[in-house]
Parts: structure tokens; C-alpha cells; sequence
């Protein structure tokens, strides 16, 4: 007899047993020991009950209630949904900026957030997790000037900012055919720091433009600057851009059908670009200067200076099993403040610009200009 069926026949038998009287009782004990294989002083405690006793849930009770889940939710949503380890270094960074939000927290609600665990996190939000899908990979090769660019063979010296991944991200929808907005994506590999830029099309022209963009924005020099073998990148026009100067920058590139040569900017792809614009496709030029605006202030000051992230610190390999080691998640903001590299006056204009940030309010013009966005490309559709 299973757990339903088991359930089932003690109530008929404790109604049963109830209306009895005298030595039916007995005779009803005899048949449900029998039955449902107990002992006869249990059965009578089970019998004898006018209301099933409550059984508690397997396990430890729950330590953290639907206060504290809304919380969570408030700040897994507008940190851009991170993982559970990166949304555990969100919570004492933004606890302030929430609590100016929405009023301050209880004395034990702020102790239970700043104590709950990652794997604690992950279960209270596994129900709000969702898959995502894939785009198109619109990288055409550039044969020119693959054999005077050398391929990035081993590791930079990444003990300081300044060495550069870049990439680039296709708004095609499903196709690739015609003209359309791509976003370049830069990401510093000691630091993390990230930033996103829109052009027409992939003409080498627009490319400079926006890297001389980049580096003025920069509070580091740039020293590094490694691509895939795409044409937008492996061409004259940028090649001399990083060599006629006082100080040329390092120009490699990674090894073709190798994406992760360029594993520190391929993971921001999601994070930075799809997370942000979806897979629709962008095919007006007019959506380039929006975007534009939205990357270069709310969306780079979000990302740089409230999103932690985690560096990988040692890779290898333990018999079949590959074991990886990461630092504690912190954002690129908080990584510089600690570069040795990065003088006084670039640290300074960095705690500047941080003290005058508010991730909310970011959030909420992110989200206002992101819909201005995608009004705009309705018209382009319709």
C-alpha cells in the first residue's frame, strides 16, 4: 500500500473507529494493525484523533521569509539579473541606495541579507530564472592583413589595465543579409571594464571612430588591443591608427574558430548587449546615435561602476575534471582603486564620478531611454 492509499484508508477507519463502541474498537485495532502494519498503541493515537496531526516538512525550517525574497527580487532586477555569487557582492555595495529607495530595513532583515549564501540565493530564485536564446555570428574573415597582425599565442601580462579585447555584435534579427547596427563591445581583461559602442554597418572608418571614443574616455592608457579575425578590425586604416603613434599599442589577434582566445569579451555579449537590445534587427541608421547615448553614459556607468564580476585566477587540470579558481566578485570601479598602476588624479576622478552615481536612478533612465530605443525602431517596422 503506497502514501495516498495508506492516507485514505486512515480516515475511513478513524471514522470507523470513532462511531464504535465497546469491543467493535478492538476488533476495528486488529484489522487496521494488521493492514496498515503499525503498533497497536500508534494505531490507537492515530485512531483516536478527531483531526490528523500536522506533520512538519522534512528538512530544517526556513530561515529567511517573503521579506527578505522581495528584497532579492528588487535587487536581482534592476542589477540586470546577475548570478547568485555576483548578486551576493550587489547587496552591501546597492543596500544603501535601496534603503534610500524604499525606506530602511529591520536590524535582522539587513543582517539575514548581508548573510545568505549563494547557494541559498540560487534556491529561493530558481522559479524567476529563464533561458536564453542565441544570435548569429556575423564575423567575416580578413584575409589582408592576417600575416602581418601575429596571433595572441599565450597569455598578455595582465598585472595592469590597459590590454583590450574587442568584438563585435550583430542587430541583423535572423538575417544576415543587408545593412544594418552592430555593437562593438571593449572589455579591459585586468579590470573588467566594459564598454559598448554602435555603428552602421562594419566600415573600418566608423570602427576608429569609435575606439578613438574609447580612449578618451579612458582613465588608463591603452596599451593592448587584441580582435578575432574579423575584417572590421584586421585592416590597414586601424593597424597604422596603433602603430604611427609615440607609444604604439600592441595589435594582436586571436586564432581563427578559436572563441575563446577572446573569452573575456565573448561573455559580455549577454550581459552588455542581448540583455540590453534583445535579437531584434536594427535596420535604420537612425538608431545609432540613441544607442550611442545610452551605451557611452547610463549603460557604462551602470555596468563599470555596480555590476560585479568575477577573473578567472588559476585553471587546471585534475584527472578528467577541469577545476577552476576565481577571485571574490567585485566591479571594475573597485578593481582600479586598487591598480598600482593608475595614478592619484585617474583614481580621484573615479571616486568623483562614482559619489555622483545613484544605480536606481540609472536603471531608471536606462530603461527610459531603451524604450525611446525600440519606439523608434517600431516606426522603422511598421
Amino acid at each position: 500500500m503506497g502514501p495516498k492509499g495508506k492516507r485514505e484508508y486512515l480516515e475511513v477507519m478513524r471514522s470507523r473507529y470513532l462511531r464504535a463502541i465497546g469491543f467493535e474498537k478492538s476488533y476495528l485495532l486488529d484489522e487496521f494493525v494488521r493492514v496498515y502494519g503499525c503498533h497497536r498503541k500508534h494505531a490507537i493515537r492515530l485512531l483516536g484523533s478527531r483531526v490528523r496531526p500536522a506533520m512538519a516538512p522534512p528538512g530544517r525550517p526556513r530561515r529567511y521569509g517573503e521579506e527578505l525574497l522581495l528584497v532579492l527580487q528588487r535587487l536581482w532586477l534592476v542589477a540586470e539579473q546577475p548570478c547568485s555569487k555576483r548578486l551576493r557582492a550587489v547587496i552591501p555595495l546597492w543596500l544603501p541606495y535601496y534603503e534610500r529607495r524604499y525606506g530602511p530595513l529591520a536590524p535582522l532583515m539587513r543582517e539575514d541579507l548581508l548573510r545568505v549564501s549563494p547557494a541559498t540565493i540560487d534556491r529561493l530564485m530558481r522559479p524567476l530564472r529563464a533561458r536564453r536564446r542565441k544570435g548569429l555570428c556575423g564575423t567575416r574573415s580578413g584575409q589582408a592583413l592576417r600575416s602581418q597582425i601575429p596571433i595572441r599565442s599565450g597569455t598578455w601580462d595582465v598585472k595592469m589595465p590597459g590590454y583590450f579585447e574587442a568584438d563585435t555584435v550583430a542587430h541583423c534579427g535572423g538575417s544576415l543579409a543587408g545593412d544594418f547596427v552592430w555593437s562593438l563591445t571593449f572589455t579591459d581583461i585586468w579590470s573588467g571594464w566594459t564598454e559598448n559602442r554602435a555603428i552602421w554597418n562594419k566600415g573600418s572608418q566608423g570602427v576608429i571612430e569609435r575606439v578613438r571614443d574609447l580612449e578618451a574616455r579612458l582613465v588608463f592608457p591603452l596599451r593592448g588591443f587584441d580582435c578575432d579575425n574579423g575584417s572590421e578590425f584586421l585592416n590597414h586604416h586601424l593597424k597604422r591608427y596603433f602603430a604611427e603613434r609615440l607609444r604604439p599599442v600592441e595589435f594582436t589577434r586571436g586564432r581563427p574558430y578559436h572563441a575563446n582566445d577572446n573569452a573575456h569579451v565573448e561573455q559580455k555579449h549577454w550581459t552588455h548587449v542581448r540583455q540590453l537590445f534583445g535579437y531584434d534587427r536594427f535596420g535604420d541608421r537612425r538608431l545609432v546615435a540613441p544607442m550611442n547615448d545610452l551605451y557611452a553614459n547610463e549603460w557604462g556607468l551602470f555596468h563599470n561602476f555596480f555590476c560585479p564580476s568575477v577573473k578567472l585566477l588559476e585553471k587546471r587540470r585534475d584527472g578528467a575534471r577541469m577545476k577552476r579558481r576565481y577571485d571574490a566578485p567585485r566591479t571594475p570601479y573597485q578593481r582600479l582603486l586598487e591598480s598600482p598602476d593608475l595614478d592619484g588624479q585617474a583614481k580621484q576622478r573615479l571616486k568623483d564620478t562614482f559619489a555622483s552615481l545613484d544605480p536606481f536612478e540609472l536603471k531608471k533612465t536606462i530603461e527610459k531611454k531603451t524604450k525611446a530605443v525600440f519606439t523608434l525602431l517600431r516606426e522603422t517596422v511598421f
